[in-house]
């Protein structure tokens, strides 16, 4: 069997608001392509939802009480943009699991892909910007206490990983890594341990060029045991809440790029789907399915081919 995969169906489990700008239907959208194309449904690995409580290892014991009980103020609310519901928590401590089982299998497997996750604006004792509890950081913790040294978080949604990088930044051993527009949301950008924050007007051969010199340096200076990959595709051209340029062939070089590197190196890839805001879900689908293209292609399955550019 090829790589794991990492899926819940309650990801797409979720009222909301007619027009909402989130786009909810993405992760059984994505799985159904995957299906369509031949991919058994064996491969995908279902996570159990987190407990309150070990959630504690990176978050505030009383935002994750007052949050879970539905208890946590509208302004709170508001700022992580979602109308609170039991579904919302549910799938929100599901899919932390999922990005925590997906560095599990990467390390047995080599590389794992969740359908889910990205989630790098919450922060310790808040959320924002859809994000209710940080998966990327909370992973790479959790891996910490299983014994990995060193992990890296290459994150490449148009978005800064603002909360990975406060809630990390006294952690020597989870290098943080956000290559991101520069000017784009959130307003105050923290500081990761590495920040590359490109102008709206970069050309795609700049871009990739940027990652690549970004994602070199920090395997060769850091030698990570693992990598934490948030794929995000708001950096594309139709996304409405991105300003990057890049086309459906940039994001698959880029993933490609990010996948190689660390299969030349022998460093196991947990990849995560993260952004991406089209209201267009077919579009969008599209978009996230070059991650698994590239994938695909490296483990030389024929699946690759099924997937559209």
């Amino acid at each position: 069997m090829s790589f794991p995969l990492v899926y819940h169906p309650c990801y797409s489990a979720l009222e909301l608001p007619e027009r909402h700008r989130y786009p909810i239907g993405k992760y059984h959208a994505l799985q159904q392509q995957l299906l369509s194309f031949g991919v058994p449904t064996e491969q995908f690995h279902q996570p159990a939802p987190l407990s309150e409580h070990e959630l504690t290892l990176l978050h505030c014991p009383d935002y994750i009480q007052a949050l879970c009980s539905g208890q946590l103020d509208a302004k709170a609310m508001r700022r992580i943009g979602f109308p609170w519901s039991k579904q919302l928590i549910q799938r929100s401590l599901t899919s932390i699991a999922g990005t925590r089982l997906c560095a599990e299998l990467a390390l047995q497997h080599g590389l794992a892909l969740h359908l889910s996750g990205g989630y790098h604006h919450a922060f310790y004792d808040q959320g924002s910007g859809f994000c209710l509890f940080n998966d990327l950081a909370f992973a790479a913790k959790s891996m910490q206490q299983q014994g990995v040294k060193r992990l890296l978080i290459f994150d490449l949604d148009v978005h800064q990983g603002d909360g990975t990088a406060l809630l990390l930044a006294n952690e020597p051993d989870i290098i943080t890594c956000s290559v991101h527009c520069d000017k784009n949301f959130p307003y105050h950008k923290q500081q990761s341990d590495w920040d590359l924050a490109l102008p709206a007007t970069i050309s795609e051969q700049d871009y990739l060029a940027h990652v690549e010199q970004a994602l070199s340096c920090l395997l060769n200076w850091y030698q990570p045991e693992l990598v934490l990959y948030d794929a995000g595709v708001d950096c594309h051209q139709e996304d409405e809440l991105g300003h990057l340029q890049l086309s459906t062939a940039a994001l698959l070089q880029r993933d490609r790029l990010v996948l190689h590197s660390c299969r030349k190196r022998d460093i196991p890839v947990a990849a995560v789907i993260g952004g991406g805001y089209q209201r267009d879900l077919a579009a969008l689908t599209q978009l996230h399915l070059q991650l698994f293209k590239a994938a695909f292609e490296l483990e030389g399955s024929s699946i690759a081919s099924k997937i559209e550019t």
